[in-house]
C-alpha cells in the first residue's frame, strides 16, 4: 500500500512528442498537415490550454472538510499525582469555508474567472495556427521557388558551358579574339557563381521550413511540389473582394480578437471577485467531547457548535481591488489597440497583394518575359550566324536570365502576399 502511494505522488513524466517524418517529395496540402501535428509552436499553445483547463478544475474544487479528533486523560495531585476518571474523547468536523464560499459566489466568480481564460487560452492557440501557419506557408513557397530558380540556373549555366566550348572553337580557328574568349568565359563562370547562390538559398529555405515543420536533430533532405503555386490563380475568394469586405470579415473572424473578448470578460470576473473577496470568510464547526457519561461525570457528552471569521479592520481587498480593475482597464485598451491593428493588417495586406498581382500580370501576361526570352533566342540565331555581335548575344542572354529570376521572386511575393491577407484575415482564402 505504501508503495502504491508512493507512486501516485512521483511526478508525472515528461511526455516525449513523437518526431517528426517528412517525406521526400512534400505537397501543402502535406506540410500543413505535418505542421498541425507536430509544429513546435503549436504544441507549446497546446500545453497553455491544458494548463488553462486545469486552472477550471481546480477554481471548480469544493474545499475539503476538516476532521480532528483528541484524546487524554484527567489526574489529579493531593499529596502524589494519579490518573482518575474516564478518559476524555473529542472529534470536530469543519468545513473549511466551503458553505459560505459557495453561498457567498466566490466560488462562481473563481469559476468564471478561470473559464474565460481557458476560452482566451484555446483562441489564442487558434491564432498561433493562424499566424504560424501563415509562415509556414509563406516559407513553403520560398523553397517552392528557390527550387525552380536552382532548376534554371543549372539550365543557364550548361548552356553558357555550351557557348564556351563552341567560343574556345571559334578562337582556335582564328575566328574570335581572346577579348571574346574571355567575356563568354566570365558570363560561364557568373552562370556558375548564380547555381552556388540558387543551391545555398535552397538549403536556407529547407532548412526554414523544417524548423516550422517541427523537424528535431536536423532537417533531411526533401523537396517540395505544387505546380499551382508557379503560376498566377486568383483565389475565388479574392475574386471581387474590396478591403472594406475582407476588414468585416477579419473582425469576425480573427481568433486574437476573440481571445481577447475573453480576456476582456476575465478582467470583468476577476473585479466581481476582488470585491467579493472582501466579504470575510466563515468557517463553520461541529464538536463532540465526552468524559464520562454519567451525571457526575468530569464532562459528560457534550455537543457544540463554532463559527470563525475575521475580521475585515484593515485588509479589506484594497489593493486586489484596485489591481483588478487596472488589468480591466488594461484589457479594455487593448482590445481598442487590437481593433485598430486588424485594420492596419488587413489595409497593408490588401495593398500588398495588389503591388503583388499587378506585377505578376505585367510579367506573365504583359508579355516582359515571353519578350526576353524571344529577344535571346533571335540573338543567339544571329550570332552564330555572325549577325550579331558577342556584346549583344551576352546582354540578351544576362536580361532573360535576370528577368526570369525577377519573374520567379514577384510569383514568390504574390503567394506571400496571399498568405498575408490570409492571416490578416484570419480565415482561408485558397
Amino acid at each position: 500500500m505504501l508503495l502504491a502511494i508512493g507512486l501516485a505522488v512521483q511526478p508525472a513524466r515528461a511526455t516525449e512528442t513523437t518526431p517528426v517524418s517528412i517525406p521526400a517529395e512534400l505537397s501543402l496540402h502535406q506540410a500543413l498537415a505535418l505542421y498541425r501535428e507536430h509544429g513546435l509552436d503549436l504544441l507549446l499553445a497546446d500545453s497553455a490550454v491544458k494548463s488553462a483547463d486545469a486552472d477550471v478544475q481546480i477554481a471548480r474544487q469544493i474545499a475539503n472538510p476538516s476532521l480532528s479528533g483528541a484524546g487524554g486523560k484527567s489526574f489529579v495531585c493531593d499529596g502524589e499525582c494519579r490518573w482518575t476518571g474516564p478518559p476524555l474523547w473529542s472529534v470536530a468536523l469543519g468545513d473549511q469555508g466551503a458553505l459560505i464560499d459557495a453561498i457567498s459566489g466566490k466560488r462562481g466568480l473563481r469559476v468564471s474567472v478561470a473559464e474565460a481564460a481557458l476560452e482566451a487560452a484555446r483562441s489564442l492557440r487558434t491564432d498561433a495556427e493562424r499566424s504560424t501557419g501563415a509562415a509556414l506557408k509563406q516559407q513553403f513557397v520560398t523553397m517552392l521557388v528557390a527550387q525552380e530558380a536552382l532548376r534554371f540556373t543549372r539550365e543557364t549555366a550548361a548552356a553558357l558551358a555550351r557557348q564556351l566550348e563552341l567560343t574556345e572553337h571559334r578562337y582556335q580557328s582564328g575566328a574570335i579574339s581572346e577579348a571574346d574568349l574571355a567575356r563568354v568565359r566570365t558570363a560561364k563562370l557568373e552562370g556558375d557563381q548564380a547555381v552556388n547562390q540558387a543551391e545555398i538559398g535552397l538549403e536556407q529555405a529547407r532548412a526554414g521550413l523544417g524548423l516550422l515543420l517541427g523537424a528535431r536533430g536536423g532537417v533531411p533532405r526533401f523537396h517540395v511540389r505544387e505546380d499551382d503555386l508557379l503560376q498566377l490563380l486568383e483565389p475565388a475568394a479574392l475574386q471581387d473582394s474590396r478591403a472594406e469586405t475582407l476588414l468585416a470579415q477579419a473582425m469576425e473572424h480573427r481568433p486574437d480578437l476573440r481571445a481577447q473578448v475573453a480576456q476582456t470578460q476575465r478582467a470583468e470576473a476577476a473585479v466581481s471577485l476582488a470585491h467579493r473577496q472582501a466579504f470575510p470568510d466563515v468557517a463553520l464547526t461541529a464538536q463532540y467531547a465526552v468524559q464520562g457519561l454519567t451525571a457526575n461525570a468530569i464532562s459528560p457528552p457534550t455537543v457544540s457548535f463554532g463559527v470563525a471569521t475575521s475580521l475585515p479592520i484593515f485588509h479589506q481587498q484594497q489593493g486586489e481591488i484596485a489591481k483588478a480593475e487596472a488589468d480591466r482597464r488594461a484589457q479594455q485598451l487593448q482590445m481598442e489597440k487590437l481593433r485598430a491593428q486588424v485594420q492596419a493588417d488587413v489595409d497593408s495586406a490588401w495593398s500588398g497583394y495588389q503591388g503583388a498581382r499587378a506585377q505578376v500580370l505585367r510579367m506573365q501576361r504583359g508579355g516582359l518575359l515571353e519578350s526576353a526570352r524571344r529577344a535571346r533566342d533571335l540573338v543567339t540565331i544571329q550570332y552564330e550566324k555572325g549577325a550579331a555581335s558577342l556584346l549583344e548575344y551576352l546582354d540578351a542572354q544576362r536580361t532573360y536570365i535576370g528577368v526570369n529570376l525577377e519573374a520567379l521572386q514577384d510569383l514568390a511575393s504574390y503567394w506571400i502576399a496571399v498568405f498575408k491577407l490570409e492571416q490578416a484575415v484570419g480565415s482561408a482564402l485558397t
